[in-house]
């Protein structure tokens, strides 16, 4: 039995949709994220699971059914991107608020908050004010608050969005040690494939409303259902017909009609069996990020930084089949449903 359930859930705004018959199933201990573009419905999904929007459809948790159930008797806790601390309180009762509200005796409340503290990486932190804090101090405040009343399932909106890109991976990690830690079954909502990646066990792919693929996140990455969500997940390009079966045969593939390829898919090597010419060169700091006209079309690769590259060169191509997805044909395309 999964422990979230949702069938069949609607949100409209005036009649517009916003949320188009989604369905969801989450086991407990998981964490899924929703990844979509800003605007796809993402967090009005999330609202809607909370109950803080009307809907059609249903919210269950056990077969427990929701829908009917107010936000604050749900057992759920949400987490914004913004945290919502209380800037007059210390980090401590802020942490202590949710257990203050359900009337926990203050000595357990207290031990509690310690081993909360502990658990997101603020022991010593208990006197301070949250205009004291760094981004990411806040954000760990703001999730040890929304642990605080070991709510069943946990809904985080953006978490990591407003903090600079070298925390949020630092920060996403670590969200990810303390969820599984504290044992929490987790939706959470993101822009960020990355972030995805990193926190989540299950992804569901949302756009304009709908969620076009869910699952695993593995499944997920290695078999996108369409061209638009393979590019969405940081595949480089998607090659069709020709282009595709080339890429395909050099790497001992079966063919398909299209294929989505990484950038790291093709790369440059004296023994490659594709051949073209160098159109555009980019170094970053790990590798060289390469343009390459071939016969099968332009196609992205990479190359070691010890290579001295410039637009003109010939060069050959490696392909490794472990960076690229065939994609089935639409009406292949799979069940948009999370197992």
């Amino acid at each position: 039995m999964a422990a979230l359930s949702v069938c069949a859930l609607s949100v409209s705004y005036d009649g517009v949709p916003a949320v188009v018959d989604t369905d969801i199933e989450l086991d407990d201990g998981r964490v899924l994220a929703v990844l979509g573009p800003s605007g796809c419905g993402k967090s009005t999904l999330l609202r809607a699971i909370a109950g803080l929007e009307p809907a059609t459809g249903t919210v269950c948790w056990h077969d427990d059914d929701l829908s009917a159930t107010p936000t604050h008797r749900r057992g759920f806790a949400l987490m914004f991107q913004d945290g919502q601390l209380f800037p007059q309180l210390t980090v401590a009762r802020n942490i202590a608020y949710p257990l203050r509200i359900r009337r926990t005796p203050r000595a357990s409340a207290a031990v509690r908050v310690a081993d909360l503290l502990e658990l997101v990486g603020l022991s010593g932190f208990a006197d301070r004010l949250p205009a004291t804090l760094s981004g990411g101090e806040r954000q760990r405040v703001a999730l040890a608050r929304a642990l605080a009343a070991s709510p069943r399932l946990l809904l985080l909106d953006e978490p990591l969005s407003a903090l600079d890109a070298g925390l949020r991976q630092r920060l996403g990690e670590d969200l990810r040690r303390i969820l599984v830690e504290a044992g929490t079954t987790a939706v959470m909502v993101t822009h960020d494939h990355d972030e995805a990646f990193a926190v989540a066990d299950d992804l569901a792919v949302m756009r304009a409303g709908r969620i076009v693929q869910a699952g695993p996140i593995a499944d997920v990455w290695r078999a996108p259902a369409d061209p638009a969500t393979a590019l969405f997940l940081g595949y480089a390009r998607v090659l069709d017909g020709p282009a595709a079966a080339g890429v395909l045969a050099a790497a001992g593939l079966p063919p398909a009609a299209s294929v989505a390829v990484r950038r790291s898919a093709l790369s440059v090597a004296d023994d490659g069996p594709v051949t073209g010419e160098v159109v555009e060169v980019r170094t970053t700091p790990g590798q060289l990020r390469v343009v390459v006209r071939t016969q099968l079309g332009e196609v992205d690769a990479v190359a070691s930084l010890d290579r001295r590259l410039a637009p003109g060169d010939d060069v050959r191509l490696r392909v490794d089949p472990s960076r690229m997805a065939a994609l089935p044909r639409p009406s292949e395309g799979p069940e948009p449903a999370l197992d």
